[in-house]
């Protein structure tokens, strides 16, 4: 970040002005200074429909009170100004879980009446008759029809939905048992049919499935697309350069063979060459690899990759949709619908069962109608089998299990975000992980004891660099309680190291081909005197990574290493881990096509992983964990997120997901017993309306005591 300068010290900032719907935010990321500020508001103030415009330089952001005014409009002003401008969602800067908002309204209605409904049917069970009983009917009509109206919204939209597409799911038999027994109830307030309504079992059912939905719901809120944060990475402008200067571009206006401008800090909006310049470059977007790599003259960038240290002229290659990054997007979005599509546990029962339900219903309505000749008494006990049969226990068997799952996993420092993520991580037989950042923390560390005379010297010109490499001989030096010598006039250059003046002689810390030596160390030491000295480093391994790629071992999972980095480190890695399979040098693409190989094989991969060059990977494995500081990309692709703990998180989960999958096979036994029961009752006309209500509810609440067994 360029340092403000004295003038922006002295100016108060603008308050961030609260987000509405006629307020753009948009990103600046090159200002730095009072006369930036004035620039930006005069350029957008200056446009008639723009009201007011405020930026708050901390943030680097700008707000325009600007109603019925595109975004592109103030982004155009803004770069004929000189400045690039990138656009923000106001509803992603605080968003809101509406669905979770409006379940929780649609339970609190259904109680409400449910509870008010039963005890008026109380006094009709009692022996209530005649006028009173009909009164007490037309009373819980008045409270109930419009209650399960509005509370049973998710079952009919969403049986409505696939009725339209000639199918079935769970919430047609809902629906339908919900409506008959709301229709039978009012016609029996009117005087029509038997004195017994039915209300209280049509918001038993209602309540009971949107406390069930709820669970499901907020046990898995579904995250962002993975595809979408990767979009988000993507630079919306570039700096072209041209014969008469520079002018600010959409990046997805840049063609092959312009030339584009990249200043310190910013990330890349093409794929190209450097022209002109060299710097540190941070290549995590495409390796994964923290430690910065220098580019200069002749090499190969990439969208999304980020320049360090130094500006850059750069030819453009591929832009827009043909760069690397975008292709990577595309791949992300391709395989999150085809992981989509998969057909949870209740899912495949549901594919039976829904259909039974409906037949039995018709079967029981038939018999008793050609047996009786009595409509009414016929559809009773159609009803009744709908409502005694109603999956509700199906229906609450699986989220009840993963709700009491995730809160468990949630309480050890496990985020499972998606629906289906226990049944999958259940299946589960090969472990796949990412190298830097995941069974390492990313940091190299010194190793080796290289003299103290010149660890000094190390340290000297390693002080006040942001180098990896140089904070880690700093810190080296500090833990050896040896101090930097006085070097004095140090001068980083940009994808090269530090030099600098130590009595009289010039010493340099920094790569091999710049210091001159051969050889493969990290980072070399020229003293001015004598031959270089190589400083070698490695990746800090948790302990927390050893017990868990151990405990992984022990309960027979296949385990693998795929990593971008080179040989040496991967073997080291992968030795230390107990890894037998163990891959360097791997492109994101390469990751992406070991994974379906072995996918390919019949096995059933986890992938672990934390970089931008993961989420292929993690989005085309059978399930997919990412540690808590990976990448927002890396985690919005993942099923479960490891937020505290480390790796030890990932036998943890998978051991729960097999506990949970064996109770959610129980639950739907449990089910299937409680039907077998209580089919033949209810169709042999012995389910009175109590009965059913009260024989659902139990059928719910075993299912539920079950999934809050204790977990071994």
């Amino acid at each position: 970040m360029t340092a403000a300068c004295p003038a922006c010290a002295a100016l108060p900032e603008a308050e961030a002005p609260e987000v509405s719907g006629t307020t753009h935010v948009l990103h600046l990321p090159d200002i730095h200074c009072a006369a930036c500020i004035s620039t930006v508001e005069s350029a957008l103030n200056a446009m008639p429909q723009v009201r007011s415009a405020r930026v708050n330089l901390t943030l680097k952001r700008v707000f325009a009170e600007a109603p019925g005014v595109e975004t592109d409009a103030l982004i155009g002003a803004l770069a004929d100004a000189g400045y690039r401008a990138e656009r923000l969602d106001p509803l992603r800067l605080s968003p809101r879980d509406e669905t979770a908002r409006a379940l929780v309204a649609q339970i609190g209605v259904a109680g409400f009446a449910m509870m008010n409904v039963m005890l008026l049917s109380v006094a009709v069970w009692s022996g209530a008759a005649g006028a009173t009983a009909q009164v007490f009917h037309l009373i819980s009509a008045a409270i109930a029809i419009p209650a399960v109206a509005f509370s049973a919204q998710p079952f009919f939209r969403s049986a409505l939905s696939v009725l339209r597409k000639g199918r079935l799911n769970m919430d047609v038999p809902i629906s339908l048992a919900i409506i008959l027994a709301s229709a039978a109830s009012v016609a029996t307030a009117f005087g029509y049919g038997e004195e017994q309504g039915w209300f209280d079992a049509a918001l038993a059912l209602t309540f009971f499935l949107l406390v069930g939905r709820y669970l499901d719901h907020k046990g898995r809120a579904a995250a962002r697309s993975a595809a979408a944060e990767l979009a988000a990475l993507e630079a919306p402008q570039a700096i072209r350069l041209t014969g008469t200067g520079e002018e600010i571009v959409a990046a997805e206006s840049l063609s092959p063979g312009d030339r584009i401008l990249v200043r310190p800090g910013d990330r890349l909006p093409a794929d190209g060459v450097i022209l002109e310049g060299r710097t540190d470059l941070d290549r995590s977007a495409l390796t994964g690899e923290t430690r910065p790599e220098p580019a200069g003259v002749g090499d190969s960038v990439t969208a999304g990759e980020t320049s360090l240290t130094g500006t850059l002229t750069i030819r453009v290659d591929r832009a827009g949709r043909d760069t690397a990054l975008a292709r990577m997007a595309e791949l992300v979005a391709t395989a999150e619908m085809q992981r989509s599509r998969y057909s949870s546990i209740a899912d495949q029962a549901a594919r039976i069962y829904a259909p039974a339900v409906h037949l039995l219903g018709l079967i029981a309505f038939i018999g008793w109608f050609a047996a009786t000749g009595d409509g009414w008494r016929a559809l009773d006990v159609a009803i009744s089998v709908l409502v005694i049969t109603c999956p509700c226990a199906l229906g609450l068997a699986v989220p009840a299990v993963s709700t009491v799952a995730t809160a468990r996993l949630f309480k050890a420092g496990i985020l499972v975000k998606s629906r289906t993520a226990l049944e999958r991580l259940a299946e589960i037989d090969a472990v796949v992980f990412d190298k830097t950042g995941t069974l390492t923390t990313g940091a190299p560390r010194l190793i080796g004891t290289p003299e103290p005379a010149d660890l000094a010297i190390a340290a000297g010109l390693a002080q006040g660099s942001a180098h990896p490499v140089s904070r880690a001989i700093a810190e080296a030096a500090e833990a050896r309680g040896i101090e930097g010598a006085p070097v004095t006039g140090r001068i980083e250059r940009p994808g090269d190291g530090v030099e600098g003046d130590l009595d009289g002689r010039r010493v340099r810390l920094g790569r091999a081909g710049w210091i001159g030596a051969v050889g493969d160390g990290a980072v070399w030491l020229d003293k001015g005197i004598g031959t270089p000295v190589a400083f070698e480093t490695e990746e800090t391994l948790p302990d927390s990574t050893v017990r868990a790629t151990s405990a992984l071992a022990r309960a027979g999972y296949a385990l693998g290493l795929l990593s971008g980095d080179r040989p040496e480190p991967v073997s080291r890695v992968a030795a230390a881990t107990g890894i037998e399979e163990a891959r360097s040098g791997l492109s994101p693409a390469d990751k992406v096509a070991h994974v379906q190989t072995l996918e390919a094989s019949g096995k059933h991969v986890l992938m672990v992983g934390d970089g931008l060059n993961d989420t292929g990977c993690l989005a085309v494995a059978h399930a997919a964990i990412s540690p808590g500081s990976a990448l927002e990309a890396a985690r919005s692709a993942s099923d479960v997120v490891l937020l505290s703990g480390g790796l030890e998180g990932v036998p943890e989960a998978l051991k729960t997901a097999r506990t949970s999958r064996a109770r959610m096979r129980q639950n739907i036994a449990i089910a299937a017993i409680y039907n077998a029961v209580s089919i033949p009752l209810a169709m042999a006309g012995f389910a009175t309306p109590l009965l059913a209500a009260l024989a659902m509810s139990s059928s719910s609440l075993t299912v539920t005591a079950n999934a809050m067994r204790r977990f071994r």
